[in-house]
């Protein structure tokens, strides 16, 4: 490990440190910002995952960040191969292996409660925390994830001629009926893959603001896909309830009933359902994380956790 950049003190005067730890993927040193608390006793350890256009030293999950240091836990920002606009990153396996290496690299640097490891993120972190979900489900005691895509060639259609359609089509090497490699990548890459692999395996916390796809840039119907992956049969959202969901920004009538949720503050909760260990919430927000919302969420998960 080298130890490169001091950052920050804990509330015992514990380092922040901006680290290299070695990854499985392919013996390369990575980059990740790392808060050990250097407890004797076990902690839980949270992993923030950086937006889509971010890298490791994104400042943008830092609420959860400072808690983390405050409360004692561990705290882990990998960079795992920087923005999502090239094939080494967008979903890759050297991605799922990079944040899998970071996880070991903090258990073997702290004294990590295994049973209580966190992931975080939002937009493209929130995409990548999906896919970790469905890749890796025995990793996470909870998966927290905000404004995701699920489906990059559905995404893709939604993104073309903008920005991120154009980083989809570098990370995947073309556009979608390309070429069968071209939907293959796509296909590797999407959470939708996998993510059935995690239903009843691991805590999911999927979350969108309602007006995401009109002021923001992910529509709902990835983050309520994405449910529908993990959910039971008899508590899937339909296909029309998802369209009326996405188009019209609103929550179907039959659907409304009182949702409210103090850790969200001003972004009330619109919309929730529950199935096997997977909740999916639509707020009253756009494209965001409510950064106290997946901090109580994350703590009422622990504490409520067989010790």
């Amino acid at each position: 490990m080298a130890l490169l950049v001091l950052a920050a003190l804990g509330a015992n005067g514990q380092e922040f440190e901006d680290i290299e730890y070695l990854s499985a993927a392919d013996k390369s040193w990575q980059r990740a910002m790392f808060f050990d608390p250097k407890s004797k006793e076990a902690v839980p350890l949270v992993v923030v995952l950086h937006t889509w256009s971010g890298n490791y030293n994104q400042k943008f999950h830092e609420p959860i960040r400072k808690w983390c240091m405050e409360k004692g836990w561990a705290y882990l920002h990998p960079d795992f191969r920087g923005p999502a606009r090239r094939p080494e990153a967008t979903g890759s396996d050297l991605v799922v292996k990079d944040i899998v290496s970071a996880v070991d690299f903090a258990k073997k640097t702290s004294r990590i409660d295994a049973s209580a490891v966190f992931l975080v993120g939002t937009s493209g972190g929130g995409y990548h925390c999906l896919v970790m979900a469905g890749r890796h489900p025995e990793i996470w005691s909870g998966v927290s994830a905000w404004a995701s895509i699920s489906d990059l060639k559905a995404w893709y259609e939604e993104q073309k001629g903008k920005n991120y359609g154009a980083d989809i089509v570098k990370s995947c090497g073309g556009i979608p009926g390309d070429s069968a490699e071209v939907d293959r990548q796509y296909r590797l890459r999407s959470p939708l893959s996998y993510l059935a692999r995690a239903k009843g395996k691991v805590a999911l916390h999927i979350n969108a603001g309602i007006k995401d796809g009109h002021t923001g840039s992910v529509p709902i119907s990835h983050s309520l896909l994405a449910f529908n992956e993990v959910a039971e049969l008899a508590d899937r959202i339909s296909e029309e309830e998802i369209r009326f969901f996405t188009e019209r920004a609103q929550v179907p009538e039959s659907l409304k009933k009182d949702t409210a949720d103090a850790s969200y503050g001003k972004n009330q909760p619109l919309f929730r359902r529950s199935s096997a260990s997977a909740t999916v919430t639509i707020f009253d927000g756009g494209h965001e994380i409510v950064q106290p919302a997946a901090i109580a969420w994350m703590e009422a998960l622990y504490e409520h956790s067989p010790k």
